[in-house]
């Protein structure tokens, strides 16, 4: 199906089109609530009772002169002559200068802390959650037709929403501070229920106190580097939190508003996931074994069953329902014979006092099992049948049972209830809460390949000489084929190859030992061909985890293959690439064995690095529409993988808003989308902002998979966004390419920013940097390349070229086409959106200060140019929205930037002054240790203060 083909329905006016299109709900309406002048003077004084505490902890610890210097250093850069700031802090030696950052680092904390706590308040203050929202959106659908009852519970029934908590690292807080700060937001919270009684206040704020004092005695750098499995227990941190005090509710609520317009789930859908990359991704990280794999999954098991035990344990403290009241089914009573049997002892402890209690007498035997399964996997021994549980399904199937008996014997109101929620959750969470993605680059595998052909001797050539045509030949004819490339002997196997076997092998271990969930997908990074997936499925068979099959013979695949695109290039070809992989007789039969579902992700982050911002939210888009339809016609059901990072420059932005902007019909059920860095901490440290978010998200996926399948859009106007999209896409990649090719760009990128300094601050087990190469801007990583500019306030990834690109676009006569097409085209509103939001936060008078101390006069130039596009982009973006001020439409945002503006201001003054001291070190000499400290507190500070590193 063509692109056209696909987005037109309908024959109305375009008016009309564009009326219809201006009455679907506003993105916008998926942020809640509206803010208040009540909340936000809550939000203030909350602030000032916490730097109160603040202030007094650290006249404590460290006398009256660190608050007197604080406060004047902030009074200071109220001031717009800078002089007498710079004076001051040059002045002050570098032992102070850790204890100033470490208070204005505190400071953000503690902000960021309260405003979390009132964001989700005054988020949730409306009447309706997205959720309920949506389902009358729905509900109106099926009401008139447009949407059929059968393919919505069709569509309902493979719906699944899957944030993959990462390892990247951008997070600057450690897990201590998140605690603290977490405990003192339930105090802020307590404290302003008005159902307080007044005599507990007294308590409240000494405990207040006592966590504040605390947060101050916590050192909030890392010691050492976090390796693989320090990160697997952040994600777990979060996990847990969310499996116990989130999923319940969240699922019980999706239940109720579906039910509401007549729509019911299956207890077996898993309508919520969650996916890690923590221990399985290796691309770029030496540190990522497959021991390592292995024990980061034990890990996540061993928290998993312990949670489940828990739930398990509450449900049973309820479940008293007596067999002279309730009926229960023959089923269920023949199943707890066979438990009487398999757990003798167990059996014996509770019928005496159970014994006319059947769904108590179950819900046991289910916790022992689940204790059992636990030490089974921790000791490494066989299972029992019976005993404990070999599969997820076994669980399911016993939790089921109790749910039945209930509703067989018309206890609609209980079998919907209690044990709905837990079944609901343990389906979302698994026995190991998350799914794991393993990553590797495409290179690693055919350097395996070459080993194990090499060594055959069959090939005219060596195997890395063959081109990319000869390469996509000879592994398409070896899918087909059952023989061996490893043979009998192994001993004389390669590096390479042992590697990706190794790790190909450790997955199939994993999943004897946890089933087939524990891991799904093999992510391939730098996919440039159909070989690159071909050659990943060789080795996959070669460790017994695929095999192709014939026509005759049926395939059979216990992992799936997902390309990454992540730059301009891979993904202008990612339309064409998947063609090539589906027409594949032999890769289809390994598709189909897994479900008939084909995984692509797609990468934001070195497609923005390379070509900007508005060239690679673009060619996204346009990737994402190529693939929809290439797998509408080979019948396959496309999961999308979206390798967002935290930031505007890396994809970032509100993930509700980022799932309705996608092309209609891309979203058919199943999605993938990372949460990375401090997102994951501004999501989820506080559990009713974790609901909130993974409300809004699961709402958007629904909508978008039942109501934005097609378009009513006329093609004709579509042509011409297309087009116009693709003037500001291609001016705005030559404007952002002009700046980074010049030669000056990376001396004056390391020189203004503390990019360099990235490596000190112990926040991700991965090199910031590529190995080898000559130091260039290809070498550096995406992330470094975002937390750089951040950092400076320059935030150049999220917004440059965009002004030129619009700019060129009005020259172009398309200044009334870009007007409709922020009314009424959600990916280009949900764009500049975006950009409007990284434009507030970039300061470019406090980025000059980092360019008059640090940046070489040969280099300084430059900063002009940035000046230039920023106040072009600013007035272009303005002219588009027809809004006076960049975030007119977003007050709680603006509000909360200029909440923290204040004390933002002298960090950067502080961290400006320390580069230039670290900088004046003489090459070869050891800058003093206080230094080096007070600068990583300066970059932890802004990180908190900005919400966001990379």
């Amino acid at each position: 199906m063509s692109e056209s083909t696909s987005e037109q329905t309908g024959s109305r006016t375009t008016e009309q089109m564009l009326e219809a299109d201006r009455r679907e709900p506003d993105v916008a309406q998926f942020a809640g609530g509206v803010s208040s002048d009540e909340q936000h003077a809550a939000l203030r004084a909350s602030v000032r009772q916490l730097g109160r505490l603040l202030g007094e902890a650290l006249t404590r610890h460290e006398g009256p002169e660190l608050l007197d210097l604080v406060e004047k250093v902030r009074s200071l850069a109220r001031q717009p002559d800078d002089k007498e700031l710079h004076a001051l802090l040059d002045g002050v030696d570098d032992a102070t200068a850790v204890v100033l950052a470490r208070a204005f680092t505190a400071y953000f904390q503690l902000v960021n802390t309260t405003e979390q706590l009132h964001r989700w308040q005054e988020l949730s203050a409306g009447e309706q959650g997205p959720l309920a929202r949506t389902a009358q959106r729905i509900g109106a659908a099926l009401e008139d037709g447009s949407l059929g009852r059968d393919e919505a519970e069709a569509i309902l029934a493979r719906l699944e929403y899957r944030p993959v908590f990462t390892a990247h690292p951008t997070e600057a807080s450690r897990r201590s501070v998140l605690e603290l700060l977490r405990r003192i937001a339930d105090l802020v919270q307590a404290g302003e229920d008005p159902r307080a009684r007044a005599a507990d206040d007294p308590l409240a704020q000494r405990r207040m106190a006592e966590l504040v004092d605390m947060l101050w005695q916590t050192d909030e750098l890392r010691v050492s580097r976090p390796e693989p499995k320090d990160e697997a227990r952040t994600a777990i941190y979060y996990l847990e939190q969310i499996a116990t005090q989130v999923v319940p509710d969240l699922l019980a609520e999706l239940d109720r508003t579906l039910g509401s317009v007549g729509l019911v789930l299956p207890p077996s859908a898993r309508p919520l996931r969650f996916g890690a990359w923590a221990g399985g991704d290796r691309d770029g990280n030496p540190n990522v074994t497959p021991e390592v794999t292995l024990d980061v999954l034990g890990l996540q098991h061993e928290m998993g069953l312990r949670i489940l035990v828990g739930q398990v344990e509450e449900l049973l403290s309820e479940m008293g329902s007596s067999s002279r009241v309730v009926a229960a089914s023959e089923e269920l009573l023949a199943s707890l014979e066979a438990d009487a049997e398999a757990l003798p002892i167990t059996h014996r402890t509770i019928e005496r006092l159970n014994a006319e209690e059947p769904y108590r007498l179950k819900l046991s035997y289910v916790r022992v099992r689940l204790l059992r399964t636990r030490d089974r996997l921790a000791n490494e021994t066989a299972h029992e049948p019976g005993r404990d549980y070999a599969t997820f399904e076994e669980l399911l199937a016993d939790l089921c049972l109790v749910r039945d008996s209930m509703l067989a014997g018309g206890d609609d109101l209980t079998g919907d209830g209690a044990i709905l929620r837990l079944i609901r959750t343990a389906v979302a969470m698994g026995t190991g809460l998350a799914t794991l993605d393993v990553r590797e680059h495409s290179e690693k595998h055919h350097a395996a390949l070459a080993e194990l052909f090499d060594r055959l001797g069959e090939l005219d050539v060596p195997y890395a000489d063959l081109d990319r045509d000869a390469r996509t030949e000879l592994l398409s004819a070896e899918l087909t084929s059952r023989r061996p490339l490893v043979g009998a002997s192994a001993a004389d196997l390669g590096e390479a190859a042992t590697a990706s076997l190794g790790l190909l092998r450790a997955i199939g271990a994993a999943q004897d030992a946890y089933g087939p969930d524990v891991v799904e997908t093999y992510i391939v990074s730098m996919t440039h061909g159909v070989d690159d997936i071909f050659g990943l499925v060789v080795l996959a068979r070669e460790a017994g985890l695929v095999d192709a099959g014939t026509d005759e013979r049926p395939a059979t695949a216990r992992l799936g293959f997902a390309p990454l695109f992540e730059t301009v290039a891979e993904l202008e070809v990612a339309g064409p690439l998947l063609e090539a992989l589906l027409g594949d007789p032999a890769y289809r039969r390994v598709v189909a064995a897994r479900g008939d579902v084909q995984e692509i992700m797609l990468g934001y982050s070195d497609s923005s690095k390379d070509a900007g911002i508005a060239a690679s939210q673009w060619q996204v888009h346009r990737a994402q529409r190529a693939l929809r339809d290439i797998a509408r016609e080979h019948g396959v059901v496309l999961r999308l993988f979206h390798g967002r990072g935290g930031s505007t420059g890396r994809g970032g932005g509100p993930t509700g808003e980022a799932i309705l902007s996608q092309p209609n019909g891309s979203l058919d059920g199943p999605i993938k989308i990372t949460e990375q860095g401090e997102v994951l901490s501004d999501k989820y440290t506080l559990p009713q902002l974790g609901r909130w978010n993974l409300e809004t998200a699961l709402a958007a996926v629904v909508e978008a998979s039942l109501l934005h399948r097609t378009s009513l859009l006329p093609t004709d106007l579509l042509g011409e966004w297309n087009a116009t999209m693709d003037v500001v896409a291609a001016q705005g990649q030559q404007a952002y390419r002009a700046l980074v090719s010049d030669d000056g760009l990376v001396p004056f990128f390391v020189a203004a920013t503390p990019v360099d300094e990235l490596g000190n601050m112990n926040i991700g087990s991965r090199p910031s940097k590529r190995p080898g190469g000559d130091g260039g801007l290809d070498d550096l990583r995406a992330i470094p390349w975002v937390f750089g500019w951040t950092q400076a306030r320059i935030i150049l990834p999220g917004w440059y070229g965009v002004g030129s690109g619009l700019a060129a676009a009005c020259e172009d006569g398309r200044a009334e086409l870009l007007a409709q097409m922020y009314g009424s085209w959600p990916f280009f509103r949900t764009f500049l959106s975006n950009v409007s939001m990284t434009l507030a936060k970039t300061d470019l008078d406090i980025a000059a200060r980092y360019v008059e101390r640090l940046v070489p006069d040969d280099a300084a130039g430059l900063f002009d140019r940035i000046r230039d596009e920023h106040a072009r982009t600013v007035r272009e973006v303005l002219a588009v929205t027809g809004q006076e001020t960049l975030l007119e439409s977003a007050p709680v945002l603006r509000r909360t930037l200029e909440l923290r503006d204040s004390y933002l201001a002298p960090l950067h003054a502080l961290q400006a002054s320390l580069l230039g001291r670290l900088r004046d070190v003489p090459e070869g000499a050891e800058p003093d240790p206080d230094l080096q400290r007070a600068l990583l507190l300066t970059i932890n500070g802004i990180a908190a203060g900005l919400r966001n590193t990379g």
